[in-house]
């Protein structure tokens, strides 16, 4: 199914596919992809602010080697590398002064490992909400909480390169442009000494590819985005 023109339906037709896809992640990541000591949640608060569907281990036994690569039980398998290539990379601790929240940890107490945004208009409504959602997401990086953000919404006044060009703008000081026809953005980022960008440029009409949320450095789930849009 091509991805639909967004910009085209009123808010709040938007904001119930949003949830919709959502929680059809969230189903997806629990029922198969993640590995059995993941699970998925969705709209809890991390670090201060409210992630979409966020991935948290359950606590095992340090000296299970089972559950740190593979299960026994059909549960998803952890990869080395994605099936992308990362398109860009921060220069070591690039971002590290930028802070401006009070990191809080989950109440449960179990460590939030990744995170995955559908973007909102809301996002991208006024110059203080972009300012806001990309500083928060530096403190997530900072924290080294993997993120993995689906902008369908279309370049606007205040992120004219795209959710991910004023994000990495923010944290590396490089400007990013999206390449020509293509202002949409699905968007990987790898946080350990350095943060890796993977990012994927398509546009109204192009099907979702698979994407890599990180769990831990260098290992990651694929996610068929594709099919969870669809079910959506």
């Amino acid at each position: 199914m091509p991805v639909h023109d967004w910009s085209r339906v009123e808010a709040g037709i938007f904001h119930d596919f949003h949830h919709a896809l959502i929680e059809q992640i969230k189903r997806d990541l629990n029922n198969g992809l993640l590995p059995p000591d993941y699970y998925a949640l969705a709209e809890q608060f991390a670090a201060g602010v409210s992630p979409d569907v966020q991935r948290l281990p359950v606590p095992q036994p340090p000296d299970d080697p089972a559950a740190a690569k593979g299960p026994a039980n059909g549960g998803g398998l952890l990869v080395a590398r994605p099936g992308i290539r990362s398109t860009a990379e921060t220069k070591l601790e690039a971002y590290r002064s930028k802070k401006h929240l009070v990191a809080i940890r989950h109440v449960s107490g179990d460590r939030v490992g990744a995170l995955v945004d559908v973007i909102s208009p809301g996002n991208k409504s006024s110059r203080q909400a972009l300012d806001s959602f990309v500083q928060k997401v530096a403190e997530f990086l900072d924290r080294k909480i993997h993120h993995l953000i689906i902008d369908l919404i279309p370049p606007g006044r205040y992120d004219h390169s795209g959710l991910h060009g004023a994000r990495w703008d923010y944290i590396d000081g490089c400007p990013h442009e999206p390449p020509a026809g293509k202002p949409l953005t699905v968007a990987a980022y790898e946080s350990s000494a350095v943060t890796r960008a993977h990012v994927v440029p398509i546009a109204v009409g192009d099907e979702l590819p698979k994407m890599p949320p990180f769990l831990e450095p260098e290992d990651c789930v694929e996610v068929p985005l594709e099919i969870s849009y669809r079910a959506a």
